[in-house]
Protein backbone atom coordinates (compact mmCIF):
# COMPACT_ATOMS: atom_id res chain seq x y z
CA UNK A 1 0.00 0.00 0.00
CA UNK A 2 1.48 3.35 -1.32
CA UNK A 3 2.43 6.21 1.69
CA UNK A 4 -0.20 9.03 1.66
CA UNK A 5 1.08 12.22 0.18
CA UNK A 6 1.53 15.17 3.20
CA UNK A 7 -0.17 17.23 1.00
CA UNK A 8 -3.48 15.05 0.34
CA UNK A 9 -6.60 16.04 2.25
CA UNK A 10 -7.12 13.76 5.79
CA UNK A 11 -9.73 13.28 8.41
CA UNK A 12 -6.65 12.36 10.73
CA UNK A 13 -4.72 15.35 9.42
CA UNK A 14 -4.72 18.23 12.07
CA UNK A 15 -4.85 21.51 10.41
CA UNK A 16 -2.18 23.50 10.03
CA UNK A 17 -2.51 27.23 10.87
CA UNK A 18 1.18 28.19 11.13
CA UNK A 19 0.99 30.62 8.60
CA UNK A 20 -0.69 32.86 11.16
CA UNK A 21 3.09 33.74 12.08
CA UNK A 22 3.29 35.72 8.68
CA UNK A 23 1.85 39.10 8.28
CA UNK A 24 -0.50 38.19 5.69
CA UNK A 25 -1.91 35.56 8.39
CA UNK A 26 -2.34 38.18 10.88
CA UNK A 27 -4.89 40.09 8.57
CA UNK A 28 -6.90 36.15 8.35
CA UNK A 29 -6.75 35.62 12.19
CA UNK A 30 -7.94 39.44 12.82
CA UNK A 31 -11.24 38.39 10.55
CA UNK A 32 -11.36 34.90 11.66
CA UNK A 33 -12.02 36.57 15.24
CA UNK A 34 -14.29 39.28 14.02
CA UNK A 35 -16.45 36.92 12.19
CA UNK A 36 -16.88 34.47 15.34
CA UNK A 37 -16.94 37.72 17.65
CA UNK A 38 -20.18 38.73 15.51
CA UNK A 39 -21.70 35.40 15.72
CA UNK A 40 -21.36 35.06 19.92
CA UNK A 41 -23.63 38.92 20.18
CA UNK A 42 -26.12 36.06 20.03
CA UNK A 43 -24.94 35.08 23.70
CA UNK A 44 -25.99 38.06 24.91
CA UNK A 45 -30.00 37.65 24.26
CA UNK A 46 -29.13 34.13 26.42
CA UNK A 47 -27.93 36.63 29.28
CA UNK A 48 -30.94 38.38 29.39
CA UNK A 49 -33.29 34.99 29.00
CA UNK A 50 -31.56 33.64 32.23
CA UNK A 51 -31.73 37.21 34.51
CA UNK A 52 -35.26 37.64 33.70
CA UNK A 53 -36.20 36.30 37.34
CA UNK A 54 -37.58 32.76 35.67
CA UNK A 55 -34.57 31.05 37.64
CA UNK A 56 -33.31 30.99 41.33
CA UNK A 57 -30.57 33.53 42.17
CA UNK A 58 -27.58 31.08 42.70
CA UNK A 59 -28.27 28.95 39.45
CA UNK A 60 -28.66 32.08 37.16
CA UNK A 61 -25.41 33.97 38.69
CA UNK A 62 -23.75 30.38 38.42
CA UNK A 63 -24.87 29.80 34.20
CA UNK A 64 -24.74 33.73 33.30
CA UNK A 65 -20.78 33.76 35.10
CA UNK A 66 -20.54 30.36 32.68
CA UNK A 67 -21.96 32.19 29.38
CA UNK A 68 -19.80 35.40 29.94
CA UNK A 69 -16.83 32.90 30.38
CA UNK A 70 -18.00 31.56 27.65
CA UNK A 71 -18.31 34.62 25.53
CA UNK A 72 -14.97 35.64 26.53
CA UNK A 73 -13.59 32.53 25.23
CA UNK A 74 -15.22 32.49 21.51
CA UNK A 75 -12.95 35.68 21.01
CA UNK A 76 -9.76 34.44 22.95
CA UNK A 77 -9.66 30.94 21.24
CA UNK A 78 -9.58 31.51 17.42
CA UNK A 79 -6.84 33.83 18.16
CA UNK A 80 -4.47 31.73 20.11
CA UNK A 81 -5.70 28.28 19.75
CA UNK A 82 -4.55 27.44 15.95
CA UNK A 83 -0.99 28.35 17.38
CA UNK A 84 -1.08 25.84 20.41
CA UNK A 85 0.43 22.15 20.57
CA UNK A 86 -2.15 19.63 19.79
CA UNK A 87 -2.58 18.47 23.61
CA UNK A 88 -3.38 22.03 24.24
CA UNK A 89 -5.97 22.18 21.43
CA UNK A 90 -7.68 19.35 22.93
CA UNK A 91 -7.78 20.84 26.06
CA UNK A 92 -9.47 24.31 24.92
CA UNK A 93 -11.85 22.37 23.04
CA UNK A 94 -12.80 20.47 26.23
CA UNK A 95 -13.01 23.56 28.32
CA UNK A 96 -15.24 25.04 25.51
CA UNK A 97 -17.80 22.44 25.67
CA UNK A 98 -18.11 22.91 29.37
CA UNK A 99 -18.72 25.77 29.11
CA UNK A 100 -21.02 26.43 26.65
CA UNK A 101 -23.07 23.22 28.22
CA UNK A 102 -22.65 24.24 31.48
CA UNK A 103 -25.60 26.72 31.58
CA UNK A 104 -28.40 24.09 29.90
CA UNK A 105 -26.99 21.93 32.62
CA UNK A 106 -27.64 24.07 35.08
CA UNK A 107 -30.55 25.61 34.23
CA UNK A 108 -32.58 22.18 32.60
CA UNK A 109 -33.40 24.04 29.61
CA UNK A 110 -32.12 21.22 26.35
CA UNK A 111 -32.77 23.98 23.90
CA UNK A 112 -29.45 26.22 25.39
CA UNK A 113 -26.94 23.34 24.07
CA UNK A 114 -27.80 25.33 20.55
CA UNK A 115 -24.92 27.66 22.08
CA UNK A 116 -22.28 24.91 21.76
CA UNK A 117 -22.35 25.78 18.14
CA UNK A 118 -19.36 28.17 18.48
CA UNK A 119 -17.53 25.20 20.53
CA UNK A 120 -18.37 23.08 17.95
CA UNK A 121 -16.98 25.34 15.01
CA UNK A 122 -13.81 25.86 17.29
CA UNK A 123 -13.66 22.27 17.35
CA UNK A 124 -13.47 22.24 13.66
CA UNK A 125 -10.57 24.86 13.40
CA UNK A 126 -8.36 23.47 15.97
CA UNK A 127 -8.83 19.25 15.73
CA UNK A 128 -8.72 16.65 12.84
CA UNK A 129 -12.01 15.88 11.10
CA UNK A 130 -11.75 12.44 13.13
CA UNK A 131 -12.28 14.53 16.18
CA UNK A 132 -14.42 17.20 15.23
CA UNK A 133 -17.41 15.92 13.60
CA UNK A 134 -18.06 13.10 15.86
CA UNK A 135 -17.90 16.05 18.63
CA UNK A 136 -20.58 18.04 16.45
CA UNK A 137 -22.87 15.03 15.91
CA UNK A 138 -23.01 14.18 19.17
CA UNK A 139 -24.19 17.28 19.94
CA UNK A 140 -27.23 17.59 17.35
CA UNK A 141 -28.07 13.88 18.82
CA UNK A 142 -28.06 14.88 22.65
CA UNK A 143 -30.09 18.07 22.22
CA UNK A 144 -32.68 15.91 20.26
CA UNK A 145 -32.81 13.29 22.77
CA UNK A 146 -32.64 15.36 25.73
CA UNK A 147 -35.72 17.53 24.07
CA UNK A 148 -37.35 14.58 23.31
CA UNK A 149 -37.01 12.65 26.48
CA UNK A 150 -37.27 15.75 28.83
CA UNK A 151 -40.26 17.56 26.97
CA UNK A 152 -41.97 14.72 24.90
CA UNK A 153 -41.37 17.10 21.48
CA UNK A 154 -38.34 18.05 19.58
CA UNK A 155 -37.95 22.39 18.75
CA UNK A 156 -36.47 21.57 15.24
CA UNK A 157 -35.62 25.42 15.00
CA UNK A 158 -32.82 25.12 18.25
CA UNK A 159 -31.40 21.81 16.08
CA UNK A 160 -31.28 23.51 12.59
CA UNK A 161 -29.93 26.70 14.64
CA UNK A 162 -26.84 24.24 16.22
CA UNK A 163 -26.57 22.61 12.74
CA UNK A 164 -26.50 25.45 10.43
CA UNK A 165 -24.53 28.25 12.52
CA UNK A 166 -21.98 25.37 12.95
CA UNK A 167 -21.85 24.34 9.39
CA UNK A 168 -21.61 28.16 8.47
CA UNK A 169 -18.70 28.94 10.94
CA UNK A 170 -17.22 25.80 9.89
CA UNK A 171 -17.03 27.21 6.13
CA UNK A 172 -15.59 30.40 7.03
CA UNK A 173 -12.86 28.80 8.66
CA UNK A 174 -12.18 26.32 6.00
CA UNK A 175 -12.09 29.32 3.29
CA UNK A 176 -9.19 30.90 5.80
CA UNK A 177 -7.29 28.41 6.05
CA UNK A 178 -7.79 27.42 2.18
CA UNK A 179 -6.76 30.98 1.43
CA UNK A 180 -4.02 31.59 4.28
CA UNK A 181 -2.23 28.39 2.70
CA UNK A 182 -2.67 30.00 -0.81
CA UNK A 183 -1.21 32.58 -0.36
CA UNK A 184 1.83 30.89 1.46
CA UNK A 185 2.26 28.45 -1.68
CA UNK A 186 2.35 32.22 -4.07
CA UNK A 187 4.79 33.51 -1.59
CA UNK A 188 7.33 30.51 -2.47
CA UNK A 189 6.47 30.37 -5.74
CA UNK A 190 7.78 33.60 -5.99
CA UNK A 191 10.53 33.28 -3.94
CA UNK A 192 11.59 30.05 -6.25
CA UNK A 193 11.21 31.42 -9.15
CA UNK A 194 13.49 34.66 -8.25
CA UNK A 195 16.09 31.71 -6.74
CA UNK A 196 15.69 29.82 -9.97
CA UNK A 197 16.48 33.22 -11.96
CA UNK A 198 19.68 33.58 -10.15
CA UNK A 199 20.87 30.19 -10.86
CA UNK A 200 20.06 30.47 -14.31
CA UNK A 201 21.98 33.87 -14.46
CA UNK A 202 25.18 32.11 -12.33
CA UNK A 203 25.16 29.64 -14.43
CA UNK A 204 24.92 31.13 -17.84
CA UNK A 205 27.60 33.70 -16.72
CA UNK A 206 29.61 31.38 -15.68
CA UNK A 207 29.20 29.78 -19.35
CA UNK A 208 29.93 32.74 -21.09
CA UNK A 209 32.97 34.20 -19.00
CA UNK A 210 34.59 30.96 -18.11
CA UNK A 211 34.65 29.56 -21.79
CA UNK A 212 35.53 33.21 -23.25
CA UNK A 213 38.38 34.52 -20.06
CA UNK A 214 39.92 31.36 -20.80
CA UNK A 215 40.52 31.76 -24.53
CA UNK A 216 41.71 35.08 -23.88
CA UNK A 217 44.11 34.50 -21.61
CA UNK A 218 45.79 31.68 -23.90
CA UNK A 219 45.70 34.31 -26.88
CA UNK A 220 47.74 36.60 -24.23
CA UNK A 221 49.78 34.12 -23.48
CA UNK A 222 51.01 33.08 -27.25
CA UNK A 223 50.85 37.08 -28.15
CA UNK A 224 53.23 37.59 -25.29
CA UNK A 225 55.52 34.54 -26.57
CA UNK A 226 55.58 35.76 -29.83
CA UNK A 227 56.49 39.20 -28.62
CA UNK A 228 59.29 37.22 -26.47
CA UNK A 229 60.64 35.25 -28.88
CA UNK A 230 60.78 37.14 -31.98
CA UNK A 231 59.73 40.78 -31.66
CA UNK A 232 57.71 40.16 -34.79
CA UNK A 233 54.65 42.36 -34.11
CA UNK A 234 52.50 41.25 -36.98
CA UNK A 235 51.24 38.02 -35.64
CA UNK A 236 51.02 39.32 -32.18
CA UNK A 237 48.70 41.98 -33.27
CA UNK A 238 46.49 39.87 -34.74
CA UNK A 239 46.26 38.06 -31.59
CA UNK A 240 45.33 41.31 -29.82
CA UNK A 241 42.86 42.52 -32.62
CA UNK A 242 41.32 38.45 -31.29
CA UNK A 243 41.35 39.04 -28.00
CA UNK A 244 39.31 42.55 -28.97
CA UNK A 245 36.84 40.74 -30.62
CA UNK A 246 36.31 38.04 -28.19
CA UNK A 247 36.10 40.79 -25.41
CA UNK A 248 33.25 43.06 -27.15
CA UNK A 249 31.56 39.91 -27.60
CA UNK A 250 32.14 38.49 -24.18
CA UNK A 251 30.48 41.75 -23.18
CA UNK A 252 28.01 41.41 -25.73
CA UNK A 253 26.95 37.56 -24.89
CA UNK A 254 26.67 39.12 -20.67
CA UNK A 255 24.24 41.90 -21.15
CA UNK A 256 21.99 39.43 -23.05
CA UNK A 257 22.44 36.99 -20.75
CA UNK A 258 21.15 39.65 -18.18
CA UNK A 259 17.99 40.53 -20.43
CA UNK A 260 17.60 36.58 -21.47
CA UNK A 261 18.05 37.36 -24.93
CA UNK A 262 21.02 35.26 -25.38
CA UNK A 263 20.52 32.03 -27.51
CA UNK A 264 23.37 29.20 -27.83
CA UNK A 265 24.55 28.05 -31.31
CA UNK A 266 26.02 24.54 -31.34
CA UNK A 267 28.19 25.62 -34.90
CA UNK A 268 29.38 28.57 -33.58
CA UNK A 269 30.32 27.07 -30.02
CA UNK A 270 32.61 24.59 -32.87
CA UNK A 271 33.80 27.02 -34.79
CA UNK A 272 34.97 29.13 -31.28
CA UNK A 273 35.92 26.03 -29.78
CA UNK A 274 38.22 25.28 -33.07
CA UNK A 275 39.89 29.03 -32.27
CA UNK A 276 40.49 28.60 -28.96
CA UNK A 277 42.32 25.11 -29.11
CA UNK A 278 44.35 26.13 -32.06
CA UNK A 279 45.40 29.24 -29.84
CA UNK A 280 46.16 26.93 -27.18
CA UNK A 281 48.13 24.30 -29.08
CA UNK A 282 45.85 21.61 -28.94
CA UNK A 283 44.89 19.48 -31.79
CA UNK A 284 41.04 19.69 -32.35
CA UNK A 285 39.59 17.02 -34.71
CA UNK A 286 35.60 19.16 -34.68
CA UNK A 287 32.98 17.94 -36.53
CA UNK A 288 32.57 20.59 -40.17
CA UNK A 289 28.53 21.41 -39.39
CA UNK A 290 26.20 20.80 -36.81
CA UNK A 291 22.88 19.78 -39.42
CA UNK A 292 22.50 16.08 -38.07
CA UNK A 293 21.96 16.97 -34.32
CA UNK A 294 18.18 17.56 -33.50
CA UNK A 295 17.12 21.34 -33.76
CA UNK A 296 16.16 21.38 -30.06
CA UNK A 297 19.40 20.10 -28.84
CA UNK A 298 21.60 22.47 -30.16
CA UNK A 299 21.24 24.86 -28.03
CA UNK A 300 22.08 22.73 -24.68
CA UNK A 301 24.41 20.88 -26.68
CA UNK A 302 26.69 24.28 -27.59
CA UNK A 303 26.65 24.65 -24.12
CA UNK A 304 28.29 21.18 -23.72
CA UNK A 305 30.93 21.73 -25.60
CA UNK A 306 31.57 25.21 -24.71
CA UNK A 307 32.38 23.73 -21.02
CA UNK A 308 34.47 21.00 -22.02
CA UNK A 309 36.26 23.16 -24.10
CA UNK A 310 36.81 25.41 -21.15
CA UNK A 311 37.91 22.26 -19.24
CA UNK A 312 40.35 21.41 -21.72
CA UNK A 313 41.96 24.96 -21.78
CA UNK A 314 41.55 25.24 -17.94
CA UNK A 315 42.73 21.94 -16.45
CA UNK A 316 44.01 19.63 -18.44
CA UNK A 317 47.73 19.22 -19.88
CA UNK A 318 45.89 17.48 -23.58
CA UNK A 319 47.52 17.82 -27.15
CA UNK A 320 44.17 16.47 -28.99
CA UNK A 321 40.66 17.61 -28.48
CA UNK A 322 38.15 15.57 -30.21
CA UNK A 323 34.48 16.40 -30.69
CA UNK A 324 31.63 13.88 -32.51
CA UNK A 325 28.52 14.87 -33.08
CA UNK A 326 25.46 12.30 -33.50
CA UNK A 327 21.76 13.35 -33.46
CA UNK A 328 20.92 13.28 -30.23
CA UNK A 329 24.11 12.76 -28.86
CA UNK A 330 27.77 15.03 -28.83
CA UNK A 331 31.07 13.64 -27.03
CA UNK A 332 33.62 15.36 -26.00
CA UNK A 333 37.05 13.66 -25.24
CA UNK A 334 40.98 14.81 -24.74
CA UNK A 335 44.03 13.18 -24.21
CA UNK A 336 45.11 15.17 -21.37
CA UNK A 337 45.64 13.84 -17.54
CA UNK A 338 43.12 13.49 -15.34
CA UNK A 339 43.98 13.99 -11.80
CA UNK A 340 42.67 11.37 -9.13
CA UNK A 341 39.42 12.24 -7.03
CA UNK A 342 38.52 14.63 -9.56
CA UNK A 343 34.80 15.80 -9.05
CA UNK A 344 32.14 17.92 -10.95
CA UNK A 345 32.55 21.37 -10.82
CA UNK A 346 30.03 24.34 -11.44
CA UNK A 347 30.12 23.79 -15.18
CA UNK A 348 29.53 20.32 -15.49
CA UNK A 349 26.76 20.43 -12.34
CA UNK A 350 24.76 23.60 -14.22
CA UNK A 351 25.43 21.46 -18.01
CA UNK A 352 23.36 18.14 -16.00
CA UNK A 353 21.12 20.92 -14.86
CA UNK A 354 20.05 22.22 -18.48
CA UNK A 355 20.30 18.59 -19.63
CA UNK A 356 17.46 17.38 -17.22
CA UNK A 357 15.46 20.10 -18.35
CA UNK A 358 15.11 19.24 -21.92
CA UNK A 359 15.49 14.91 -20.21
CA UNK A 360 18.69 14.45 -21.02
CA UNK A 361 21.85 12.95 -19.50
CA UNK A 362 25.54 14.03 -18.99
CA UNK A 363 28.24 11.24 -18.18
CA UNK A 364 31.92 12.52 -17.78
CA UNK A 365 35.32 11.07 -16.30
CA UNK A 366 38.27 9.37 -17.65
CA UNK A 367 38.42 8.31 -20.83
CA UNK A 368 38.55 4.07 -21.90
CA UNK A 369 42.12 4.85 -23.70
CA UNK A 370 43.00 7.95 -21.42
CA UNK A 371 42.18 11.46 -21.13
CA UNK A 372 38.83 12.49 -20.19
CA UNK A 373 35.35 11.95 -21.77
CA UNK A 374 31.80 14.43 -21.78
CA UNK A 375 28.89 12.53 -23.02
CA UNK A 376 25.74 13.97 -23.56
CA UNK A 377 22.37 12.61 -24.92
CA UNK A 378 18.98 13.95 -25.16
CA UNK A 379 16.02 12.15 -24.89
CA UNK A 380 15.40 8.88 -27.12
CA UNK A 381 13.30 10.64 -30.14
CA UNK A 382 10.31 9.25 -31.32
CA UNK A 383 11.32 7.85 -34.65
CA UNK A 384 14.82 5.67 -33.99
CA UNK A 385 17.50 7.28 -35.13
CA UNK A 386 19.56 5.98 -37.91
CA UNK A 387 22.91 6.95 -36.66
CA UNK A 388 24.83 4.54 -34.33
CA UNK A 389 25.64 6.35 -31.05
CA UNK A 390 28.89 7.02 -28.70
CA UNK A 391 29.56 3.43 -27.32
Amino acid sequence: MSERDPDEFSARKWPDWSFWGTGQGDRSRVAVVAVLGLAALFLIPRGAEIVDGRYDAPRAVAALGFLVCYGFGCLLVPWYGPTAPRRRRIAVVAVMVVLGAAPALLLGEPGYLTDLTYATAIALMLLPLRYSLPLGFATAVGQIAWMWLGQGRVNWGEVVTLVGVTAALGTVFALTFTIGHLRVAREQVRRLAVSQERERVARDLHDILGHSLSTMTVKLGLARRILESSGDTDPALAEIRELETLARQALSDVRATVSDYRTVSLATEIAGARVALRAAGVRAELPTAADDVRPELRGVFGYVVREAVTNVLRHSDAERCSVRLGRDWVEITDDGTVPAGTIAGHGLTGLAERLAAVSGTLDHGAAPGGGFRVLARGPEPHVPSTGAGPT
